[in-house]
C-alpha cells in the first residue's frame, strides 16, 4: 500500500535543517533577545533586502501587519477599502479593525485573483484604497489596480500572505505598492516557528509610525504618544526566520517545479487550474484547483490516502461576520462558484517525485 500524502509537511523540513534552526533559537536563549530584540531587527534588515525595499516592519502576527498597514494609509472610521471577496478573511479584518468598511469586489474567471475591471464601480466618496491580494502564490493584476488607484488619488496595498519571492513584471510582490504585508504562519513559503508577520515600505514616515504603534505607541520607553499595540515580532521567531529566509529560494524552485509538472501533466477536463499571465511568477503557496463534485473528488482523494484541503469554502462576503453589509449570493458569482469547487492538491517543497507522480495519476484517473 502506498504511504499516506499529506496535504504539507513541516516535519521534513525540520529534520533537514534542525541543526540550523537549533543554532539560531540557542543563540537567542543564551542572549535573552526574547521580545524584539537583535535577532527581530536582524531579520527585518534582511527581509527588506530580500524584497528590495528599504524598510520591513516585523510584527507578530499576517493579521497585524494589514492592521497597521491600514493605520499608516491613514485609514479610519467611516473609510471604505477595495478587498477582493476571495481571500483568507483576515485581508477584511485589517480595514475592519480600524474602523472602516471593507468593500468586496469579485475575482477574475480564470486568474482567481481581484477583477480589476470592477474596481471603477466600487470607488465612492469614501474610498481610500485598494487591498490587493496575491493569492495562493499568484499575484494579482497591480498594473491595473494602480491605474485605476492613480486616477482617483487612492492607495494600493498588497496581502502578500501567500507570495513571498512572488514577481510582478519582474519585480518582487512587496515592493510593489505603497505598502505591503506579509505573513509568516506555518505553512506559508516562508514561515516562524509560531507566529510572525511584516509590513515592507519604501515610506519612512509609514515604517517609523507602525514602528511606534507595535510597541505601545511608544518612541521613548514610557512615553505613550498615541494608542498602541503589543504587536512586536519575538526574537525567537526572528532568528528562525532568518534561517528561512536563506533557504527560501531553493524552497521556491522546487514549488515552482512541482507546479509546472501539476499544470503541464494533469490533463482530466474535469480539472480546472488557475490560469498564471506571463507578466508574473507564481510561487504556488498553494496549487488550487476547481473539480465540479468537490466533496467527491476529497473523498476519492482520500480514499487513495491523499490529503486535499479546501480554500476557501465560503468567500468573505457572504461570511456571517460581514452579513450587516447586506451582501447576497449572487454579488460575486466568480468567488462563490470557487468557494463550492476549490480544492487544494498535495504541494511543499520536500515532496518526494514519486508522491508527485502518484498525486497527478490520481487526477487524472478521476471520473
Amino acid at each position: 500500500m502506498s504511504a499516506h500524502i499529506k496535504r504539507i509537511d513541516l516535519t521534513r523540513d525540520y529534520a533537514a535543517h534542525q541543526a540550523e534552526y537549533r543554532e539560531a533559537i540557542e543563540r537567542v536563549c543564551q542572549d535573552t533577545a526574547f521580545s524584539g530584540g537583535k535577532y527581530a531587527d536582524a531579520f527585518d534588515r534582511e527581509f527588506a533586502d530580500y524584497v528590495g525595499v528599504p524598510y520591513a516592519c516585523g510584527v507578530n502576527n499576517g493579521t497585524s501587519a494589514l492592521h497597521l498597514a491600514m493605520l499608516a494609509l491613514g485609514v479610519g472610521p467611516g473609510d471604505e477599502v477595495i478587498v477582493p471577496a476571495n481571500t483568507y478573511i483576515a485581508t477584511a479584518w485589517g480595514v475592519s479593525y480600524t474602523g472602516a468598511i471593507p468593500v468586496f469586489a469579485d475575482c477574475t474567471p480564470d486568474t482567481w485573483e481581484l477583477d480589476t475591471d470592477l474596481l471603477e464601480a466600487k470607488i465612492t466618496s469614501r474610498t481610500k484604497g485598494i487591498l490587493g491580494v496575491h493569492l495562493y502564490g499568484q499575484p494579482f493584476d497591480y498594473a491595473g489596480a494602480r491605474e485605476v488607484a492613480d486616477r482617483h488619488g487612492l492607495f494600493v496595498a498588497e496581502d502578500c500572505a501567500q507570495a513571498h519571492g512572488a514577481k510582478f513584471e519582474g519585480k518582487n510582490v512587496g515592493s510593489l505598492g505603497d505598502i505591503a504585508c506579509f505573513s509568516f504562519y506555518p505553512g506559508k513559503n516562508l514561515y516562524a516557528f509560531g507566529e510572525g508577520g511584516s509590513v515592507t515600505c519604501k515610506e519612512e514616515s509609514y515604517y517609523r509610525h507602525m514602528t511606534r504603534l507595535k510597541n505601545q505607541g511608544c518612541d521613548v520607553t514610557y512615553y505613550h504618544d498615541e494608542i498602541g499595540y503589543n504587536y512586536r515580532l519575538e526574537g525567537l521567531q526572528g532568528a528562525v526566520l532568518s534561517v528561512g529566509l536563506r533557504l527560501l529560494p531553493q524552497w521556491t524552485r522546487r514549488r515552482q517545479e512541482i507546479g509546472r509538472r501539476y499544470i503541464r501533466e494533469i490533463a482530466n477536463p474535469l480539472i480546472q487550474m488557475q490560469a498564471h499571465p506571463q507578466n508574473t511568477e507564481t510561487v504556488f503557496h498553494l496549487f488550487v484547483i476547481q473539480v465540479e463534485e468537490r466533496d467527491r473528488f476529497i473523498q476519492y482523494m482520500a480514499d487513495a490516502d491523499v490529503e486535499c484541503n479546501r480554500h476557501y469554502p465560503v468567500p468573505c462576503h457572504l461570511q456571517k461576520a460581514y452579513a450587516h453589509l447586506g451582501y447576497r449570493k449572487g454579488d460575486c458569482p466568480n468567488a462563490e462558484r470557487l468557494a463550492k469547487r476549490c480544492v487544494t492538491l498535495p504541494l511543499f517543497p520536500e515532496m518526494r517525485e514519486d508522491e508527485v507522480d502518484r498525486v497527478i495519476e490520481l487526477c487524472n484517473e478521476f471520473r
